[in-house]
């Protein structure tokens, strides 16, 4: 038996429920072992075909999703017809409501989402994907070293064609930050305790403000969304929360602390990739 191996197959972005933390954005990089006899190229699976079939039934499932334990107290799920509609009792800070079709939700037969459970849930789904000459799968979810600062955050695009509309979806990713071409690691830390776990809201999908919950609502191309979260967990751009409206944010409130500097925020969505502002010399 002989052993194959893909190391940063892809990356899951996604969102999961957390009795404590609430909604968490998250980010996993995805390993891929396969065990078989060798085929009639002296291959166990050929690279593209590793790539094609098991990145797509990733896509497919779990990555830009909500993560939901099913097993988890203070959860009440309803689906029908396609929708899906959730309450999580949980979180210290507050109930959540999540409104969305089913696609946007993944079930997770456990009382916490971590990543030994996803990969679980995804051993059955990528086995039935590779010929029947592979004898065993293994699954490895990790997230990115980062030596530095980084925050978990958790957004939805309206406007976006594909998954990315989903409005409880997120990544951990990290931030840097240079004044006058320095690295500044305490402006770094400072934003992403700001950002902690945080929920980034587009102004424009307020749907209601009140007794200090925050209720987002938007039709997307896959069909209605909403989201009712305590706005403590939350912060409100102008705009839409694409990566580079993050950066363009964090740099207009970094820059007026400090006017006569120039400033460079490099913002990340996930794992390397995301978007660079910059103003001033």
């Amino acid at each position: 038996m002989t052993r194959l191996f893909v190391e940063q197959l892809t990356v899951i972005d996604c969102a999961y429920l957390h009795a404590q933390r609430g909604l968490v954005g998250e980010s996993w990089i995805v390993d891929i072992e396969l065990d078989g006899a060798l085929d009639e190229q002296s291959m166990v699976l050929d690279f593209g075909a590793v790539k094609k079939l098991l990145k797509r039934g990733i896509d497919d499932s779990v990555d830009h999703t909500l993560l939901v334990p099913l097993q988890a107290p203070g959860l009440e799920l309803h689906q029908a017809d396609g929708q899906s509609h959730l309450w999580f009792r949980g979180p210290v800070q507050g109930p959540i409501e999540h409104r969305a079709p089913q696609a946007a939700v993944t079930l997770i037969d456990c009382a916490e989402i971590d990543a030994a459970a996803v990969a679980s849930h995804l051993a059955p789904i990528l086995s039935a994907l590779v010929p029947a000459s592979v004898a065993s799968l293994r699954i490895g979810l990790r997230q990115e070293v980062i030596d530095g600062a980084f925050y978990h955050y958790t957004h939805g695009l309206k406007k976006h064609q594909g998954q990315c509309q989903r409005i409880a979806h997120g990544h951990r990713s990290r931030i840097e930050v240079r004044v006058d071409g320095l690295r500044e690691t305490a402006l770094e830390i400072m934003c992403a305790e700001r950002w902690r776990d945080i929920y980034l809201g587009t102004r424009e999908d307020l749907a209601a403000s009140d007794a200090g919950r925050y209720r987002f609502e938007y039709r997307a191309q896959e069909g209605v969304f909403a989201l009712e979260v305590p706005a403590v967990t939350c912060d409100l751009l102008d705009g839409d929360t694409t990566v580079e409206r993050i950066a363009e944010c964090l740099l207009a409130r970094l820059a007026a602390e400090l006017p006569q500097s120039s400033v460079e925020v490099r913002a990340y969505e996930g794992v390397m990739k995301g978007a660079l502002a910059r103003v001033g010399n």
